[in-house]
């Protein structure tokens, strides 16, 4: 093939004019079908009902390739589909505005054109496109027109894996998932005439991250989330006012940099045991436990008065006589949510006889969906992956460690739940000393929000750190979308990556 002199290269609409050299391109493109070029009428109607769906490139103002696209309800089509149904019988009424699903009707690159990588600026432009008019992906009949020299060896399915994990080569579909889209079922019957793929077709589908799904009512998810971490440093309080006092103190300071959480850490107001010291250890920490349900309620409270979610870290709470590690969402609509913490540590349990909880689940906020698991529980990897399995962003980690070997425990832990579940951990603990309350002599920490490790983050995964054990506030903002980009472009993709084929893990 000779050298094509590049001078300009664009990417435009369709028009009628240019209906001439499609028909041409589409005749030598298509050499294997007969007839296999749109008629006039056809591209009329695509241009009219959907114009910003019908591009070509144009090589020194000659075109070089076109990309043909409508519209769809794909829940009608989903489950199976002829490229006959997906066109209403070539007349594209299937096309709607109100569909969620943009169908891929038609791409191709003229012959002496191919190799220039045009072809990736189409799909390039229907994922920006696609992205723009908030639709789920895109979708296609994608031809197999190499199968026909394996038919007789093999399924479209076995054809398909073959071609996946590069045993056979196959030009389009290759190139197609080379372009991220993923198999999701074989189509037959798919083109009348393609006698190349014997009528087989593999649908091919890509799904656009940034979709976010029409609801009623004004609220969205925020994409830039503000996190105020809170290291508390203990100390003598005379009441459970004054201790809501000094809490109340850092949600205000935390809400005057307009962030959208605050944390508090594990067991912050255990300065309240001091009074009880003539008791047991258990006996005094079930005394604490009265104050909770009212801490609670300053804290719906204050959610509400400083427009903030508030995690209170945890408190110890009875329930049916078992004593607990309990904490709460407080959100600023008003709406109250319980954690429990399900591990507790040998000492929670030989010196209090606190016992773990059963309750694991996710939070959906007003800046996504959140999970939240106490100290000792972030050490245990499959919590926090139960919980990405259900589409979590961020992990909250309220601690308390006396010592910085049990903050490091904590703390590597934490990170590595970042990696390995593609979501932002923030930790936040408590500093300073508590002489005159029995089993919280010290405490260790250094608050901090850590990142997955790739290229949209920080290379070290830490996006802030407190300075460790100093009484003070921690800001840092996260974003949510380079979760969702890393998700599918990442360097690893550690949620994608894992071989259910070998092992799953469920919730009871």
């Amino acid at each position: 093939m000779s050298v094509i002199a590049i001078e300009n290269v664009e990417l435009v609409y369709l028009t009628m004019d240019d209906y001439p050299e499609l028909k041409k391109a589409m005749q030598e493109s298509y050499t294997s079908m007969t007839d296999s070029y749109w008629k006039p009428q056809q591209i009329r109607t695509l241009t009219e009902i959907f114009p910003e769906g019908q591009v070509v490139i144009k090589i020194n103002g000659q075109l070089a390739g076109v990309a043909l696209s409508i519209i769809v309800d794909y829940t009608k089509y989903s489950d199976g589909h002829t490229y006959k149904d997906i066109t209403h019988n070539y007349t594209f009424k299937s096309h709607t505005s109100k569909g969620d699903m943009l169908y891929g009707i038609d791409i191709f690159i003229k012959p002496e054109y191919r190799g220039l990588r045009l072809g990736r600026r189409l799909y390039d432009y229907r994922k920006e496109l696609c992205e723009n008019l908030n639709l789920k992906g895109i979708a296609f009949g994608g031809r197999i027109p190499n199968y026909h020299k394996f038919q007789d060896e093999m399924s479209p399915k076995e054809y398909i894996e073959k071609v996946r994990i590069k045993e056979i080569h196959d030009p389009v579909l290759n190139f197609q998932i080379s372009n991220d889209f993923h198999p999701a079922k074989v189509l037959k019957g798919y083109l009348e005439g393609d006698k190349a793929s014997k009528e087989f077709a593999v649908l091919l589908e890509w799904d656009n991250i940034y979709y976010e799904k029409k609801t009623i009512g004004t609220g969205t998810l925020k994409k830039i989330v503000r996190l105020g971490l809170i290291q508390w440093q203990m100390r003598s309080y005379k009441n459970v006012d004054e201790l809501m006092e000094q809490a109340e103190f850092f949600v205000d300071a935390v809400s005057g940099y307009r962030s959208d959480f605050a944390l508090f850490p594990e067991f912050f107001n255990a300065p309240l045991m001091a009074e009880n010291n003539h008791l047991s250890e258990a006996a005094a920490i079930r005394e604490l436990a009265s104050h909770t349900a009212g801490i609670v309620k300053k804290f719906s409270e204050l959610s509400i008065s400083y427009n903030i979610n508030i995690i209170t870290g945890s408190m110890p709470e009875i329930s049916n006589n078992v004593l607990l590690n309990v904490g709460y969402l407080c959100k600023r609509d008003g709406t109250v949510e319980r954690y429990e913490k399900l591990h507790v540590t040998p000492d929670e349990a030989k010196v209090w006889g606190m016992q773990g909880g059963h309750q694991l689940r996710t939070f959906d906020t007003d800046c996504g969906r959140i999970g939240i698991l106490i100290c000792y529980d972030v050490e245990f990897p499959e919590l926090s992956r139960l919980l990405a399995d259900d589409r979590m962003d961020i992990l909250f980690v309220p601690f308390l460690t006396d010592t910085q070997n049990g903050y490091s425990r904590v703390r590597n832990c934490a990170q590595a739940r970042a990696i390995e579940n593609e979501c932002y951990v923030a930790i936040a603990g408590s500093v300073g000393n508590l002489p005159n309350v029995h089993n919280m002599d010290i405490q260790f920490a250094q608050s901090m929000v850590f990142t997955p490790c790739d290229f949209a983050f920080p290379t070290n995964g830490i996006k802030a750190e407190a300075t460790p054990n100093s009484e003070m506030i921690l800001i840092a903002d996260v974003d949510i979308d380079l979760l969702r980009e890393l998700n599918q472009f990442g360097s690893v993709r550690n949620l994608k990556d894992r071989r259910k084929d070998i092992f799953e893990l469920k919730k009871r």
